[in-house]
């Protein structure tokens, strides 16, 4: 799984954090920071639970590996 967030589109709600915090954490200005872009298989729930909860639809996932492999 890869994981991408657009930081032109998040709104720093935040949810994606409290959901995965292994995965995604708040950079200063408040918006996303990817910390694990592709985390390991037993986060995929989680990751795919703050894909659902982003108000904003600023996360994305993918397949494996680089985006566009």
């Amino acid at each position: 799984m890869r994981v991408d967030a657009d930081r032109d589109v998040c709104i720093g709600a935040g949810n994606c954090v409290l959901t995965a915090p292994e995965v995604f954490d708040q950079a200063a200005d408040g918006l996303v920071d990817v910390i694990d872009p592709e985390p390991a298989p037993h986060l995929e729930q989680s990751v795919r639970d703050a894909v659902v909860r982003c108000p904003s639809g600023a996360i994305t996932v993918g397949g494996p590996g680089r985006p566009g492999s």
